[in-house]
């Protein structure tokens, strides 16, 4: 049992992240000044550096200080793709000075970020993505839409990826850039889900204007940024991350929530949720398992197996998690071991899904709060499609998985060493 002994700087920090939230959290505050003590304090993003939200610490230690702010029931740091997916872009690959210029924004929550990839052309083949940027002076102009931008209603900037030169593959011709959204020639349109929701949205951008200081990387060189940052995004996703974020407030400006009362946010949420039928954990074996208890159908030998088959799943990624966690504290960085957790992810929320609408029988059809779960369950199934298409499709999941984990041989491609503007789909607008 010895060897399961948190370190003693580990229960250390622990102790003094205790002291700390005795003394500073309240639900009285505004979020927009919780999430600012949080990152003054190093407590919002642990492992990100001094000075930027962060203490240069591990992920072990990351995690203690994320079970503590949970434990004394105080709301997480800012969570959206800035956070998830842009800071640590920012740290790895940004300029010196673009960390100080957009980190400890995002790691107090007073800036939201988008991320503008996906395309209607360019959806698992992202590398065939056609919107363009065109270099004038000491800046960039871009033109061209983008598909599938959850909080891009929102955010204050974008993290795109545009084409800077068609003359070359269309891997090699792709730049990243940090987009200001608050401009002109800036349309975002919400696409309304079958859940009801709208958390997804199409964005039209004419004649936008990007500095040339706000290019991450090389000109040419954002396929290698882009993949890493799917990396990122697909490790939170997979569940090996340590974020947990604030769920009932939205960071930046633009969502109007960052001067609002916790208090009166976390029962705004409660209410929103409870409006919507929506619940947390409803995917969980333990959910499906008290389900069918409540429904008296556990003593049924197939729904037993199903029910065994989920748990089984839900446990083998469980332990697959510990395993890429211990992998992230020896230094490695998240790599295709990410697409597993993310496969798991969509799996598992088909077969409850599937479980829970089998259970509940013509029920299913209905909702409300007059329903077995209120309602939860049914709007549970409208809503996990989702999982095997944001942040890559489970067919490129399996792809990553196969080529870098197994070592199986590359698909066939045709068009990698074609320059983009030979291709049909690089001609078809222009």
């Amino acid at each position: 049992m010895a060897g399961n002994r948190e370190p003693e700087q580990t229960a250390e920090l622990r102790l003094e992240t205790r002291n700390w939230l005795r003394e500073n959290w309240s639900e009285d505050l505004a979020v927009g000044e919780w999430w600012r003590l949080l990152a003054e304090a190093g407590y919002a993003f642990p492992t990100w550096p001094l000075g930027m939200g962060g203490r240069d610490l591990d992920r072990r230690a990351a995690r203690a200080i994320s079970e503590e702010i949970a434990g004394a029931g105080a709301i997480g740091p800012p969570g959206g793709v800035g956070q998830m997916v842009g800071g640590p872009v920012l740290l790895e690959h940004g300029t010196p000075e673009q960390q100080r210029r957009w980190v400890p924004a995002l790691a107090a929550g007073t800036e939201s970020w988008c991320q503008l990839f996906s395309e209607p052309g360019a959806g698992s083949d992202l590398a065939s993505l056609q919107l363009r940027a065109r270099r004038e002076g000491d800046r960039w102009i871009l033109n061209g839409q983008k598909v599938w931008s959850r909080e891009a209603e929102g955010a204050d900037r974008g993290l795109a990826l545009a084409r800077t030169d068609s003359s070359v593959p269309k891997r090699k011709g792709i730049s990243f850039f940090v987009v200001d959204l608050d401009q002109p020639g800036v349309e975002v349109r919400p696409i309304r889900q079958m859940n009801g929701r709208a958390t997804f949205n199409e964005v039209f951008l004419s004649d936008v204007v990007v500095p040339a200081d706000q290019v991450i990387g090389a000109i040419g060189q954002g396929w290698p940024l882009a993949r890493a940052s799917l990396a990122y995004e697909r490790e939170e996703v997979g569940g090996a991350g340590v974020l947990r974020p604030a769920r009932m407030a939205l960071p930046g400006r633009r969502n109007g929530m960052l001067h609002r009362s916790i208090a009166e946010l976390t029962e705004e949420h409660r209410s929103a949720e409870r409006a919507a039928h929506v619940r947390r954990g409803v995917r969980t074996p333990e959910a499906l398992i008290g389900l069918a208890r409540e429904l008296g159908r556990c003593e049924d030998p197939l729904v037993r197996q199903r029910l065994a088959a989920l748990y089984a799943a839900a446990e083998t990624n469980r332990l697959r998690i510990r395993h890429a966690r211990s992998a992230r504290r020896r230094g490695h960085g998240p790599g295709p071991d990410a697409s597993l957790g993310k496969l798991v992810g969509s799996a598992t929320g088909r077969q409850a899904r599937d479980i829970s609408l089998s259970l509940l029988g013509a029920e299913g059809m209905l909702t409300g709060p007059e329903t077995t779960g209120e309602g939860t369950f049914q709007q549970m199934a409208l809503s996990v499609q989702s999982l095997s298409i944001a942040g890559g499709t489970d067919e490129i999941q399996r792809n990553l998985i196969g080529e870098r984990l197994l070592g199986l041989p590359r698909e066939p491609e045709a068009d990698r060493d074609v320059p983009f503007r030979e291709l049909r789909v690089g001609t078809q607008r222009g």
